[in-house]
């Protein structure tokens, strides 16, 4: 399968995210395999957002987060639960904005490049499966309207998630 994606300007988020969630639901439709999804949605949204430094998806095997396919500088593999933005996004099942990393008590620092960060659950019928994370290295880079539209990408990667016939946990 060979796919084109394109370079989002990002004048318009709201319309942008929208068209980038049909451009991800068309990606992952048809494939079952959640490593191969979820590594495609990560280099999708890594390539198609301006000023991301590393954007990646950990599981939740065994009662922590274990890091998954993503894009970016290596990344810490595992994160407890409560623990760093990942770890708190996790527990309270609430995409969490981080305009200062510095400002964020506990935050692990994966990239000292990093300067802000989102984070947004994977949940399924209730069930948390992981958290999508994207960090920048420009302070205060996600607003409301990206936390609007990464939900909405999330949503695509969690409904991936579910037509997968080989679960990673």
């Amino acid at each position: 399968m060979s796919h084109v994606s394109k370079r989002y300007l990002f004048k318009d988020k709201d319309a942008d995210y929208a068209a980038l969630a049909d451009e991800l639901r068309a990606l992952l439709t048809g494939e079952t395999d959640v490593i191969a999804n979820t590594a495609n949605a990560t280099s999708l949204i890594f390539h198609a957002l301006p000023d991301l430094n590393w954007c990646g998806v950990y599981f939740l095997k065994n009662g922590e987060l274990v890091v998954g396919p993503f894009q970016g500088k290596p990344a810490c593999v595992r994160i407890a639960l409560g623990k760093g933005v990942c770890g708190t996004a996790a527990a309270e099942r609430r995409t969490i904005v981080v305009p200062d990393v510095n400002a964020f008590p506990g935050h692990i620092a994966c990239d000292a490049a990093s300067r802000s960060e989102i984070v947004i659950p994977l949940i399924a019928e209730g069930a948390l499966l992981g958290v999508l994370d994207l960090d920048s290295p420009r302070l205060a880079r996600f607003d409301e309207a990206d936390r609007r539209g990464l939900e909405r990408l999330a949503a695509e990667i969690v409904a991936g998630m579910q037509r997968a016939t080989d679960p990673p946990a």
